[in-house]
């Protein structure tokens, strides 16, 4: 099967996580994928495959070298964003794009001019595979899924070529922070991996957010508005006083590079009580603890303003960032910067402006840094990925997984 008969066939299975939910996985359509991926592998002629309860797929390939060397992991996450729907996604292959405003749907007239989006400046005569403007596209991550089963398809088919031991995993969640939640780095048994999630296809990137998450509960109190003077406390308005105390430039929407910022997902409440979350989110770990004593100072302001109470705030961690702990294994970052410079690009690492299994996995003792895909503006009806890309990426991990041999 064609990598990008592939990646259409993936992207149309709903796998959407659910930050919600409690179970693991978080939404169980996500197995449907796993199992679809179990038998693929199957299929491919790899014997060592398991779907896990908790909906992780682990595959293990044996080396076909008496060299000794270590073994390399390939990791990518099956599920897709809370952010928009990705029920009944309808792929369209816009073959050698030629520079201009892509209409992704006449009745509904929506469209991507490349003025709005500069993305579409650097894919010029690639060959896109869009959405229909009505949802995601799914390449966070089935870009990454199916370029990964696209070189382990290569590399089966073609005894010949040495390489080292090989561990594969497809996890459920990563999209709402639960992706390693269950991951069994010790079944694993890779030396290190590499997540394929998402970035530039010629990008090797190994820093990330530091992450937190903040949830805030406000408490009004609800009087018939008749008789409402000096009683009323709306928790709605409550709720936009206290975000008006937050840093007004820490915001997603003016910020870039390093810069980091709060971000309000959801709001929803009443005039009696009103919920708001946020995500957290600084490359230096100084300034996101000082972004999460703004939150801390709001509350106690309200609190002191209105009454004890008033607002409750609970903050969590998530990830780290992992380039203090990549630094000391940078082999593994100049392999793959090899890999991308054998397929005749120029490679380069960024700081990820959000976060991978490979953050946590780092942290967990996997050093993970991440490889690019191909797919852009991922999380709405405006995703889109290069077919050029995604096949270079499988070329790239196809390589890597043969250099680890040689090293």
């Amino acid at each position: 099967m064609d990598l990008i008969e592939r990646f259409i066939r993936y992207v149309k299975v709903d796998t959407q996580s659910s930050p919600t939910s409690t179970t693991a996985p978080s939404t169980m359509k996500q197995l449907d994928l796993a199992r679809l991926l179990v038998s693929d592998l199957k299929d491919l002629g790899v014997e060592d495959v398991v779907l896990t309860e908790q909906g992780i797929v682990y595959a293990f390939i044996e080396g076909n070298t008496d060299q000794s060397c270590p073994r390399v992991g390939l990791i990518a996450h099956m599920d897709t964003s809370p952010d928009m729907s990705g029920t009944n996604v309808k792929p369209r292959l816009i073959s050698h794009y030629d520079g201009g405003t892509i209409v992704l749907n006449s009745d509904l007239n929506i469209t991507m001019d490349p003025k709005d989006f500069p993305s579409l400046a650097g894919v010029v005569g690639h060959d896109l595979i869009v959405t229909d403007g009505t949802t995601l596209l799914g390449a966070d991550d089935k870009a990454g899924v199916a370029e990964i089963m696209d070189a382990i398809s290569e590399i089966m088919r073609h005894p010949e070529w040495k390489h080292g031991p090989i561990s594969i995993a497809f996890t459920p969640d990563e999209e709402v922070g639960r992706g390693t939640e269950n991951f069994d780095v010790n079944f694993f048994k890779a030396d290190y991996a590499y997540t394929v999630d998402g970035g530039e296809v010629n990008s090797v990137d190994y820093e990330n957010f530091n992450a937190a998450s903040a949830k805030v509960c406000v408490h009004g109190l609800s009087i018939h508005p008749g008789s409402a003077k000096h009683k009323m406390k709306n928790s709605l308005l409550l709720a936009m006083e206290f975000q008006q105390l937050l840093p007004v430039f820490d915001n997603p929407a003016v910020t870039e590079g390093y810069e980091g910022f709060n971000h309000l997902t959801t709001m929803s409440g009443d005039c009696e009580k009103t919920e708001m979350n946020y995500i957290i989110r600084n490359h230096d770990r100084e300034q996101l603890n000082k972004q999460k004593a703004d939150f801390e100072n709001a509350r106690d302001f309200m609190n002191r303003k209105y009454c004890a109470g008033t607002i409750d705030l609970t903050i969590e961690d998530a990830y780290k960032n992992m380039r203090s702990y990549i630094e000391d294994r940078m082999t593994i970052v100049e392999q793959a910067k090899e890999a991308i410079a054998q397929c005749g690009l120029t490679p380069v690492s960024t700081a990820i402006r959000g976060g991978t299994d490979g953050a946590s996995l780092t942290y967990m003792g996997l050093p993970c840094p991440n490889l690019g895909t191909g797919g852009r503006q991922c999380h709405g009806k405006f995703e889109y990925a290069s077919v050029q890309e995604m096949r270079q990426m499988s070329q790239i991990l196809q390589y890597l997984m043969q250099k680890a041999a040689e090293d």
